[in-house]
């Protein structure tokens, strides 16, 4: 396995996949993310509201999901490497459950003088339920 942001253009191949990245989402995490976005919305914190409006819990902000999968990306890829990123939120995250990352190769070419790399990402619990689904397209070095 390559080491992250060492991989190369000519060692990739449709079908690989990048290493995953576990991580249990805590009711600190929340308090974190919002504190560094600014996002406050009470769904996020605030467990009597949350359950006044029907939710079992708190839930996690979408974006920090998002951004778990893009921490998957460039582990694979390398800092400086994401050329396009998009997502889409599946389902809610709850403090408590563990995150596991999947990042495959689905296509390869050389386009505008950069070798790039695209990827099928999704971001799923322990049950397999997917919570974010996205493509990304990296540029990689080649060997030569």
């Amino acid at each position: 396995m390559a080491q992250a942001g060492k991989i190369y253009f000519d060692d990739v191949s449709t079908g690989d996949e990048g290493p995953a990245l576990t991580h249990e989402l805590s009711r600190t995490d929340l308090v974190r993310y919002a504190g560094a976005s600014g996002d406050f919305n009470p769904m996020h914190h605030d467990e009597v509201k949350a359950q006044a409006v029907g939710l079992p819990s708190v839930f996690g902000h979408g974006m920090y999901s998002a951004g778990l999968l893009a921490t998957a990306i460039t582990n694979y890829a390398g800092i400086g490497s994401v050329r396009e990123y998009q997502v889409r939120f599946v389902k809610q995250t709850w403090p408590g459950e563990t995150f596991k990352t999947r990042v495959v190769v689905t296509a390869k070419r050389v386009e505008g003088g950069e070798n790039l790399v695209d990827l099928d990402c999704s971001l799923a619990n322990g049950k397999g339920e997917v919570k974010v689904e996205g493509r990304a397209v990296v540029a990689l070095p080649s060997r030569s």
